[in-house]
């Protein structure tokens, strides 16, 4: 039997940089300090007016054949994570798929998710590889809020980032280094509380719908310090696992605010907590592949370790896992 691992990761940023100088200029009182103080974001990077989620997927992809000497022919199923697709249709992993030059039997599909994507997308690729479906996996996480942003709306303009990743899934027959099983939640009942109420179908037919990405932080904030703590216990006690046994912890790059609540409340080691949002923002479902490729060039990866993945967010959705990083380039 195969068993799923993460191989190798690459990311794609877009060049143009908004730095906190700059946002300061337009926010009169909110100084850079202050918005580095709150949110652990010093620049984020924003796409061009025709740069959009497939172009960035593309580039991540790209990046991860070159870099890492794998042969698009190995790939057999094309996973892309978005919620600001292309198009309402076709599926964009299908347009991906053909400017990759992907063989055309491989499978393709969008799955609309945010903060949570990354940790459900491995689920995915685990499914399709250890039930012999697929050997290589190519999940791409892509993400242009900035696209959904009101420029008056500093709440989240401050936070959010565009960016882009691209993660090799690979069958493996090394059971130390595989994917654990996934812990998943939902809770539909906050789905206002960070939503654009006035894009797709139903919001068309509301001509007064706010067309731009609202958020209400202090309860995203509630209820982040609510499921993540139980989302731990539950991960360690299915692997039979104690706090002490987790080598690293890699949130969804939210804010530091929100993880500095979240690494008192649990009790994590601010050393075992990894911190990977100053230069690039919070860039949703890219979050978590972006801080573990920067882990692994800085060697914070080195060797054999437990790394504890946390997606929470949008929808309200959760997801974790326990994934070894022995085997990843």
């Amino acid at each position: 039997m195969l068993y799923a691992v993460i191989k190798s990761i690459e990311y794609y940023l877009p060049s143009t940089v908004l730095s906190n100088e700059q946002l300061a200029i337009e926010y009169p009182g909110f100084s850079a300090d202050k918005i580095f103080d709150k949110t652990g974001i010093r620049e984020r990077r924003i796409c061009d007016d025709n740069q959009f989620s497939s172009d960035m997927a593309i580039f991540a992809a790209a990046s991860l054949f070159e870099n890492r000497k794998i042969s698009k022919e190995e790939i057999d199923f094309l996973i892309l994570c978005t919620q600001t697709p292309d198009y309402i249709l076709p599926t964009t992993a299908c347009i991906i798929q053909n400017a990759l030059g992907l063989n055309t039997n491989v499978g393709a599909m969008d799955i609309n998710l945010g903060c949570s994507g990354f940790v459900y997308g491995l689920s995915m690729a685990k499914g399709l590889i250890e039930t012999n479906q697929a050997k290589n996996v190519l999940l791409l996480t892509a993400e242009t809020y900035s696209k959904l942003i009101e420029k008056s709306d500093k709440s989240v303009r401050t936070i959010f980032g565009d960016g882009a990743a691209a993660t090799l899934v690979s069958g493996v027959n090394n059971y130390k280094s595989c994917i654990s099983p996934i812990v998943f939640g939902t809770d539909g009942s906050g789905w206002l509380n960070l939503c654009v109420r006035g894009r797709g179908l139903r919001g068309d037919q509301d001509l007064n719908a706010d067309p731009f990405l609202r958020m209400q932080g202090p309860e995203i904030f509630r209820f982040t310090l609510d499921v993540v703590p139980n989302l731990i216990k539950q991960l360690l006690l299915r692997e039979n696992l104690v706090m002490e046994d987790i080598d690293l912890f890699v949130f969804h790059q939210a804010n530091h605010y929100i993880l500095e609540h979240l690494r008192k409340k649990i009790g994590i080691p601010s050393e075992k907590l990894l911190l990977s949002m100053e230069f690039c923002a919070n860039t949703v479902s890219s979050t978590i592949p972006i801080a573990l490729k920067d882990a692994k060039d800085k060697n914070i990866l080195s060797g054999y370790q437990k790394v504890m993945l946390i997606g929470f967010g949008v929808g309200y959705s959760w997801a974790g896992t326990i994934v070894d990083c022995e085997l990843m380039m």
